[in-house]
């Protein structure tokens, strides 16, 4: 077996499915809430049974992740930039496997300014991956000045697409917010598709809805951040994401893993 596909095994459980919960948030928006303390988010993740987490490389060399995957993320820009859409690569795959990665994450915005210079890291990045048997996930968003809707059907699957087609193993996109548009993308990436949180939610079953819908239409599984680690209780919200996403269990089942919380 190679080393990529050794890695991937620690992200995806034996279904071809994963529940990663990214927290590089802290590069982009500061220390908000939930990621103060990063090792008690993390074990309470572990707790909930995360297959990963995703973090920057600082943390990464800080925190135990135990038997969770490590996805170090390559890419970065802080909200305060005026050109926040454009991130730079801010960490090596080299570095990555140094604190001894699984995965490593780079971050593309299709429609942005600087749209083309991203795209030159990350077939840079796919190149390196596979020298060192690295698992590559792409954050494929579209965000720029032509965008209106960045859950747009036609976005979402060329953005998907074209993070495939520059070689990610891993794609992570928006929901299109229907099974039938989001089966349509799925289905032409020819590689894994997860879906992002995006900004908190409203209540903790509208994320677990989207997670079922999206897992029907074809997703591998969900790449959650502040929806998770902002809950009222991250364990518990990691357990019922990954009782959908690994056993297939209801909507109502799940509402009840969640212990009253909300």
């Amino acid at each position: 077996m190679e080393g990529k596909q050794r890695r991937l095994n620690r992200i995806f459980r034996a279904d071809n499915r994963t529940v990663i919960v990214p927290m590089d948030h802290g590069v982009t928006i500061g220390p908000c809430k939930g990621i103060e303390n990063m090792q008690t988010t993390v074990n309470a993740l572990l707790k909930g049974g995360a297959d990963a987490v995703l973090v920057h490389k600082g943390i990464a060399k800080r925190v135990d992740a135990g038997n969770a995957g490590l996805v170090v993320m390559l890419s970065g820009a802080s909200n305060l930039n005026p050109n926040p859409n454009y991130k730079v690569q801010v960490c090596s795959v080299q570095e990555a496997v140094r604190v001894g990665a699984d995965a490593v994450s780079v971050h593309v915005n299709l429609g942005a300014q600087d749209e083309d210079k991203m795209l030159v890291k990350l077939g840079k990045v796919a190149e390196e991956c596979d020298l060192f048997g690295m698992p590559l996930l792409a954050m494929m968003y579209p965000r720029g000045p032509k965008i209106t809707n960045e859950h747009a059907p036609d976005l979402v699957a060329h953005a998907a697409r074209l993070g495939a087609e520059l070689g990610a193993d891993i794609i992570k996109t928006n929901y299109t917010g229907d099974m039938e548009s989001f089966k349509v993308v799925v289905e032409c990436c020819p590689v894994p598709v997860v879906i992002a949180g995006g900004p908190k939610a409203k209540t903790a079953k509208d994320t677990l809805e989207m997670t079922i819908d999206a897992l029907k239409a074809g997703g591998s599984g969900l790449s959650i951040g502040r929806n998770v680690f902002q809950h009222e209780s991250p364990t518990a919200m990691t357990k019922a994401l990954s009782a959908v996403v690994h056993k297939g269990v209801s909507l109502e089942v799940a509402q009840k893993l969640l212990g009253g919380t909300s």
